[in-house]
């Protein structure tokens, strides 16, 4: 059995496998062998010696007076004459390995080593992209299964782009190379199931990460994102470093930087702001690139009321309302806009509604009054 040592200690130096996993398992499964052969009894253990490969089968047996069960018993007179030391109550080990043996041994030997090596690189497989599980990967597209797209991670794996995970609009021709946020990573018998997105907000801030060595490093903290996929992103960014732009960072020279980012999502226009703990300051970058008058906050409520030029005002809304809703998500609270006129005529409405309940009162108080009496006029 040298020749099983020398194959187990070639897959060793070739697929990272353990020889010593596989020799317990091969074992293990030898185990079951001998119990169909020799019954069900629970004291046959089965010995690989780890240098050479032999392969013997003992039979742990109690040392008694006098013999009941020959299969899990042997007399003291028979332990004394394998070792003069033994005495009842010891276990002895027999060794009752059958002939034509090693065949047996080869054939399970190959049967667990297939099999082995399927789950140790389907496990090696699975920590690798495990690891990158909330990262960005490179993919390869390979071909479109319906709606879904078929994306390879690597020679040995494949992730499916679903509908739902996908830009709207987006449309790529094979061996194209894109970017992708995994999301989760499964382990299932056929391999490690890897789910991808091209939408998910994450995969806008992970590429920043990788292009921007501010944001890698700390300095820069993107701090919070809001994002429609294939159309704007916005992102809020902090430094800790007062002498380092976080804007600026993350645009880089010339826009290098960014653009990188943009290209990479295929056009998706990104804003980047500048985060404030003061909510209205935060509530008036994120209306950028609309010039903003006033801003009043209610943090109980969590809304805010924004005026800004007229001139602003569809600036400030956005095609379809999309400026002011992820201004809204990038800052977590509630945004009413309104353009000045609007605001000067709802002040006015609301005096007006003022004056009106006032003379009503008053006009309910004059009512109420006691007539005076005829005599006294």
């Amino acid at each position: 059995m040298s020749e099983l040592i020398d194959a187990l200690n070639q897959l060793e130096k070739e697929k990272d496998i353990d020889k010593e996993v596989i020799m317990e398992a091969i074992e293990a499964s030898l185990v079951g062998a001998c119990k169909r052969d020799f019954g069900k009894a629970d004291n046959i253990k089965v010995s690989m010696d780890r240098i050479t490969g032999d392969i013997t089968v003992l039979a742990e047996k109690e040392v008694v007076e006098e013999v009941l069960d020959p299969a899990l018993e042997i007399s003291l007179s028979d332990a004394k004459m394998r070792d003069i030391h033994y005495e009842v109550g010891d276990i002895v080990n027999v060794e009752i390995t059958p002939k034509n043996f090693g065949r047996i041994a080869a054939q399970h030997a190959r049967s667990v080593i297939v099999q082995k090596i399927k789950e140790e690189e389907r496990k090696v497989l699975f920590n690798h992209f495990y690891c990158k599980e909330k990262d960005v990967v490179t993919g390869v597209v390979q071909r479109y299964i319906g709606d879904n797209i078929s994306v390879s991670l690597d020679e040995r794996t494949d992730a499916v782009l679903t509908k739902n995970e996908q830009v709207p609009g987006e449309v790529f021709r094979p061996t194209e190379r894109i970017k992708l946020y995994i999301i989760e990573v499964k382990d299932t018998n056929k391999g490690p199931k890897i789910v991808v997105s091209r939408t998910h907000p994450e995969l806008v801030k992970r590429l920043f990460e990788k292009e921007v060595f501010e944001v890698q490093d700390g300095t820069v903290e993107i701090k919070s994102i809001a994002r429609e996929a294939g159309s704007r992103t916005k992102i809020a960014v902090w430094s800790n470093n007062p002498d380092v732009d976080p804007v600026g960072a993350c645009v880089g020279q010339n826009g290098a930087r960014v653009n990188a980012i943009v290209n990479d999502l295929k056009g998706e226009k990104i804003d980047i702001i500048n985060w404030s703990d003061d909510s209205a300051v935060l509530i008036e970058n994120a209306l950028s690139p609309s010039k903003v008058i006033s801003v009043e906050v209610n943090e109980d409520e969590k809304n805010a009321r924004v005026i800004v030029p007229d001139y602003q005002l569809s600036l400030a809304i956005g095609k379809e309302g999309q400026n002011a809703r992820l201004a809204a998500r990038l800052t977590g609270y509630k945004i009413d806009i309104k353009s000045e006129t609007q605001a000067r005529e709802a002040m006015e409405m609301e005096e007006t509604d003022l004056d009106e309940d006032f003379y009503e009162e008053n006009e309910e108080s004059m009512t109420d009054t006691e007539e005076i009496p005829e005599e006294l006029e």
